[in-house]
């Protein structure tokens, strides 16, 4: 019982430095100091101390002998990794939730599909995220593999603040949300191969989406 709450708590105080990073709360080389953390989160140093050693593994801090921890944060290149691993990814996972699919899930999916689009004309983008990632996650769910929506789930956290950014324009939005409507109707019509399809472009289209948008970036501030 004891080594069980130890373990939640670990993972408890992991998931919350994770979140702050990838929410943005963290600056690229900022230093994240052990008790500072230990305090706000009213834990001792050591799970925080454990928590950013796997922080490094999972290349979001720098630990740097008899100095400090530092904030890493993901790169461009890293993005466009993960991108089109998670495209990948993303097709098996439809592939095998056409085989899987329960009633349940497929009218949840269905309802946030009509909850996207309400709240696109409502032109109220930030709905429209929550909505997405939601439809996401019932999609790993209905996969019905535990391994892949782990995955899945981990690299959706890592694209957390891209996918906002792509999202959030109007046009992308609504493309997004009928690329969902589109995937559901194969898995729906148990068509796998089609679906496979349909969710491997739909991640490929996010990822061109922000290629277009860092080059028009880079453009504007005079870079080659």
């Amino acid at each position: 019982m004891e080594e069980h709450q130890s373990y939640s708590l670990r993972r408890r105080v992991f998931q919350k430095m994770q979140d702050d990073i990838l929410g943005g709360r963290y600056q690229q080389g900022e230093e994240l100091r052990e008790l500072a953390l230990s305090k706000e989160m009213g834990v001792s140093r050591t799970p925080v101390r454990e928590a950013l050693r796997q922080l490094e593994l999972e290349g979001l801090v720098s630990i740097i002998p008899n100095k400090g921890a530092y904030v890493t944060s993901i790169t461009e290149k890293d993005v466009e990794d993960i991108y089109t691993i998670r495209s990948l990814l993303e097709g098996l996972c439809a592939r095998w939730a056409t085989e899987h699919i329960t009633e349940e899930q497929i009218n949840r999916m269905e309802e946030i599909v009509l909850l996207s689009e309400f709240h696109l004309g409502k032109e109220k983008e930030e709905q429209v995220v929550e909505l997405d990632g939601s439809f996401h996650e019932i999609l790993y769910e209905a996969s019905n593999s535990r391994m892949l929506e782990h995955l899945l789930s981990d690299f959706h956290k890592y694209v957390r603040i891209a996918r906002k950014t792509s999202v959030h324009k109007a046009d992308r939005a609504k493309r997004s949300v009928e690329e969902h409507k589109a995937i559901l109707q194969a898995i729906k019509e148990k068509d796998a191969k089609k679906a496979e399809m349909l969710a491997n472009n739909h991640i490929l289209h996010v990822m061109q989406n922000l290629q277009a948008k860092e080059a028009k970036e880079d453009q504007k501030n005079g870079k080659n």
